[in-house]
């Protein structure tokens, strides 16, 4: 037996759907299912790609304007997507070199304090626990604990850091309130938001966030080694 696909899904999502199928190839062969991974390329990402790949391979650098102008649409875009300003936006490989940014550049002192979330990904996790060398203390805590909890322990500390959305759970942290919370006891809050960006909305002021990093292979539909760090202006000639 035979059913209607299409009669399943609502009239708004089935527009939205088949006014951007196109841009998603692999439908055509494969029923793809996020899994928290690498996202399948959209068409326009691939088709800029290609355009750079031959451009430097007919021309060399002779277009190297072109590019940079590429760069400063990618800063605006970005900027627009999370509530900053293109000069708090920086073009990093991964998620990861974000995060070392912002871990390895900040003045840590032996005695400062940072609040950590254990089921984070590795990459959220190693940077603040290498920090234990330099005498900073780590306050570990769930993703999942209730907020007066996270404001416990926040009070007297330097920074917390923790995912927009958790990898292996799918937990979504409430990032507003956290961002409250940090704000109202004066510590910096770091977000990792890969696994959200691009299909949750995201604002940064709102949220009270200081520091973010992302990459553009999951929710983004672009390539790995295509990266965003935001830093918030005041803070940047302190990282």
């Amino acid at each position: 037996m035979g059913y209607d696909e299409a009669a399943l899904v609502p009239v708004t999502e089935r527009r939205l759907y088949l006014e951007y199928e196109n841009h998603f190839p692999v439908t055509k062969s494969l029923i793809y299912l996020n899994h928290a991974a690498v996202a399948p390329l959209c068409l326009p990402a691939a088709e800029a790609m290609k355009w750079l790949a031959d451009d430097v391979l007919m021309n060399g650098s002779q277009h190297y304007v072109q590019w940079e102008e590429c760069y400063e649409r990618f800063r605006e875009s970005a900027a627009k997507l999370i509530g900053a300003h293109r000069d708090e936006i920086a073009i990093v490989k991964n998620t990861s070199e974000g995060i070392a940014t912002v871990a390895l550049g900040m003045d840590w002192k032996p005695g400062d304090r940072v609040v950590a979330f254990r089921e984070e990904f590795p990459a959220n996790y190693f940077p603040w626990l290498r920090l234990e060398s330099r005498g900073v203390e780590i306050t570990w805590l769930s993703a999942t604990d209730p907020l007066d909890r996270i404001e416990e322990a926040v009070r007297g500390a330097k920074l917390l850091a923790i995912s927009y959305v958790q990898y292996l759970s799918g937990y979504r942290a409430d990032i507003v309130s956290i961002g409250e919370i940090c704000k109202r006891h004066g510590c910096f809050f770091f977000l990792d938001a890969i696994q959200g960006l691009g299909v949750f909305p995201l604002d940064v002021n709102r949220a009270h966030i200081d520091a973010l990093a992302a990459d553009g292979h999951k929710w983004m539909f672009g390539p790995e080694g295509c990266g965003l760090l935001y830093v918030r202006k005041e803070w940047q000639d302190r990282i």
